[in-house]
Formats: structure tokens, sequence, C-alpha cells
């Protein structure tokens, strides 16, 4: 082999090499391998099943967690859009326990939940009786119960959608109020249509997703947080934002239900239009300029420019735990929905979120805090509610994550 032959041959070995290195590159990030250890998402697992013991002890038998503030247990009735939160996040930590004390504890708030199945006046339908008699007809079965009461309730839910508006509507005053949390309960209606083979359902939940597509967001992808129709022609009269610091600003919750609630899309139907949509939404909150640095945001993403003497400064920095939570259950899905780097960031800004909010700095000790798991949410600043305390979705879409990464840690040990 003359020299001439020898630097060919040469060349060739490396081109073959770095070929190699980048196949067997390419196959670590698709591939990529949790930084969180089975240890970790069990002691937090661990120490909310005790946690919401405290919670269990100091709530009324006839009553629904809401929020603690000022030594005091805020609660609900049944027909308050968060009443199935609380037996949700029980469900889920029987699930990983086995502890049937939690399960009784559950049973008995989904006896008083049950009569929501014929509630026709919210759009909540799927938070109330989908995180609590959809966990628990996965996690014990396909009982009749469990299945007559999501259906009667989807049926309800679906009575709120409007051909016209090709949404469905959230409260029942202005002209025809959509909100972005709707999204969220969406699953709620693919769900139905699997129990039932009603279409009907599905294609309620595709039209009322791609009008909040078309309507709802600013170039940036941001949201807004309501939209409100002409309910005779379908027309947008006026977007605001209700919950955030203003109507053009960027409230952060809203955000995570949307980035959450498409990223379900795609899981549901395939179509990677939804889950492009949600890469968007994921890229604006995680590319903002002021997401802090441990991913748990503000309660506005403008909130912190607000001047001195605004109506909202004394909460400017506040941050919001519970948008925190839902995203990072938002992001662990799309990180097994997105191959090569971008999953593998997901996944990462996932384990960021779980770990500030296992953190003393969000995860409050055992028996204060009221019982719950998370401290420092936001509920509505403009209306003066639910501020800088526990939430009861905090704690769910936590302890979701935590479930949802535990299955993670399992399927890559397989």
């Amino acid at each position: 082999m003359n020299t001439l032959q020898m630097i060919k041959f040469n060349r060739n070995l490396l081109r073959c090499a770095l070929a190699i290195v980048m196949i067997l590159a390419n196959f670590s990030i698709s591939f990529s391998q949790p930084k969180l250890n089975s240890a970790f998402v069990s002691r937090q697992l661990d120490d909310a099943s005790r946690q919401i013991k405290v919670l269990a002890e100091r709530s009324s038998k006839d009553k629904f967690p809401r929020s603690f503030h000022k030594n005091r247990n805020d609660e609900s009735d049944s027909g308050w859009w968060t009443s199935g939160f609380y037996p949700g996040t029980l469900l889920y930590l029987y699930e990983h326990s086995g502890d049937r004390e939690l399960l009784r504890l559950a049973e008995q708030k989904l006896a008083l939940l049950e009569k929501e199945k014929f509630n026709t006046t919210t759009h909540d339908l799927g938070f109330m009786l989908h995180c609590s008699f959809g966990n628990a007809m996965r996690i014990k079965g396909d009982t009749a119960v469990y299945k007559e009461v999501l259906l009667t309730g989807a049926k309800s839910l679906a009575s709120r959608f409007s051909d016209v508006t090709g949404s469905i509507r959230s409260w029942d005053f202005d002209n025809y109020p959509v909100i972005i949390d709707n999204m969220m309960n969406l699953e709620f209606l693919f769900s139905a249509s699997r129990l039932s083979g009603n279409k009907a359902y599905f294609d309620i939940a595709i039209t009322h997703a791609n009008k909040t597509m078309k309507n709802h967001y600013r170039k940036d992808m941001s949201s807004y947080h309501v939209v409100d129709y002409d309910p005779s022609t379908g027309s947008v009269i006026k977007r605001k934002t209700n919950q955030g610091a203003f109507d053009e600003s960027s409230w952060a919750r809203g955000q995570a239900w949307g980035v959450y609630g498409f990223a379900m899309m795609y899981q549901e139907t395939g179509k990677t239009k939804y889950l492009t949509f949600a890469k968007k939404i994921a890229r604006y909150m995680l590319d903002h300029p002021r997401m802090p640095e441990n991913l748990i945001p503000y309660w506005d993403f403008n909130a912190p420019d607000l001047p001195e003497g605004h109506k909202y400064a004394p909460y400017r920095l506040y941050r919001d735990a519970s948008a925190a939570a839902v995203m990072a259950s938002a992001l662990l899905k799309m990180s097994v929905q997105v191959k090569g780097k971008l999953g593998a960031f997901y996944l990462e800004q996932a384990e960021t979120i779980l770990t500030s909010l296992s953190s003393p700095a969000y995860k409050a000790d055992y028996g204060s805090n009221g019982g719950y798991i998370l401290m420092h949410s936001v509920g509505n600043i403009p209306q003066g509610s639910e501020i800088d305390v526990p939430l009861t979705y905090a704690d769910y879409y936590y302890v979701e994550a935590l479930m949802l990464y535990k299955d993670l840690l399992a399927q890559s040990s397989e």
C-alpha cells in the first residue's frame, strides 16, 4: 500500500469512527437515562403518603380540601372545581404504596363526589371526575360503577359544547367565555369516547383544541386566559387574562395548562400538529428571560416588571408551585413523545422542577402546612384569593409527576 492509499485508508477509517460515534451519541440521547434515582422518588412519594394522612385528619368528612391559610383548612363542597384532586392524589399514593387506608379515604370522597356526574353548570368535570373516578377505574379495574359515573359526567360536560363557537363554554356569565384551563378537561372526553364507543366525545375534544390553537395564543406562544365569543356567530368579542397581572400578560399556570393540554392531545390522537404546538409553548416558558433558574415560575411572567405603585406590585416576585407541578408532568410526557436531544432536554427540565419542588423551599415538613405537600402556590391574585398558600391541585400534579417518573425508572431498568 503506497502513501496515497494509506492516507485514503486512514481517512475512511476516521469517517467510519466518526459515524459510529454519532450513532452511539444519538442512541444515548434518544434513550437518555433518568438522573433521579428510585430512592429519591420513593422518598418523596412516601413522605407525601404520610403527609396526606395529616390532611385527612384535619379535614371535614363531608367536604373537600382546597387550601390552608392562617391556620385554617379551606374546604369546598363537591361542586367546586378542585374537588377531584384530593381523592385523585390519595389514589396515586395508594397505587404507589399499597396502603389501603389511602384507598379507604379516597373512596369516602368518591361517594360524596359521585353526584357531580349530573352537573351541567361547569366545564371542570374533567378535573372533578377524571382525576378521581378515572384514576380509581384505572387502578382498580373497569368496574360498572366507575364507568357509569364517568360516562354520565362526560355527557354532562359535552352538553356545554356549541357547534357555533366550536368550544366548550367555561363560565355562565359574559357572552361565551372559554378559558385555557379547559384544555385539561378534554382528556376526560377522550376517555369517555373509548369507554362508550361514542365518537362524538372525540370530535368535541378535537374541535375545542383546534379553536383554542387558533384564538388563544399570541405570536410569541403565550396564551390569553379567556377568549369571549359571540354565541350567535362564534366570532371573538374579547381576549383577556382574568387571573394574570393584566390582559396582555402571561399568567404562568395558564401557560402550563396549555403545554400539558396539547401534549395530551398528541398522546390521544397521534396528530403531530399538537405535539408541535406543545413544543412551542414549552419553548416559550423554558426560554423565557424571567423563568427562574430553579424553574418554579413567577405567578405571571410579566409580574417581576410591574412598576412601583401598581396594584399587584407587592406580589410581583411570588412564585407558583402549582404551575411548576403541572409543567413537570407535561414535560415528562413530552420527554417520551420527543426523540433525541429535545426529549432529553425535557426530561432534564422536569428533573430540575421535581428537585426544586422536593426541596425544603417548597416541600413542607411532616405535620406542617395543614397537611398539604407543597407550599407557595398562587390561586388568583386579582381576586385576592389563595395567595402564597398550598393548593390541592399543586399536590396532585406534583404526585402525578413523581408517578410518571417512577414509571420512567421502571422502563429504563427493563
